[in-house]
């Protein structure tokens, strides 16, 4: 898990939050029910910090602003996953609790990127 926050930036961040969903998903058991929860929660997970680093590349401050709102968007959609993983799996609950607080703060992270990103295009 990703212990002390303040000490990675978002791209790590992002790379590491990732990494630990594959883990997590390496050590289930693939079955009808978890298999496709699995491979959405996979995409979603890893989507936030690839998405992260195209915005970095943006084009333009509304490139930008969108990539950076995908992020909060597949941050939101990682959580809702890691509760389906929970209620369907026998996962380490303690860790996917963990996994769901660093989805939860980075999507704020990135709904405060976005709006400071409004404010400053208004």
């Amino acid at each position: 898990m990703v212990n002390d926050k303040t000490n990675y930036d978002l791209e790590d961040r992002t790379a590491e939050f990732g990494g630990q969903v594959i883990k997590l998903c390496k050590r289930i058991d693939h079955n009808i029910i978890s298999k496709p929860i699995i491979s959405q929660l996979i995409r979603s997970a890893t989507s936030i910090g690839a998405n992260y680093l195209e915005a970095n590349g943006a084009s333009s401050k509304k490139d930008f602003s969108n990539k950076i709102y995908i992020c909060k968007k597949e941050s939101q959609e990682t959580r809702h996953w890691l509760k389906m993983l929970s209620v369907a799996t026998a996962c380490d609950k303690k860790e996917v609790s963990s996994l769901i607080q660093e989805s939860k703060e980075l999507s704020m992270i990135f709904h405060s990127i976005t709006n400071k990103t409004k404010r400053s295009t208004l």
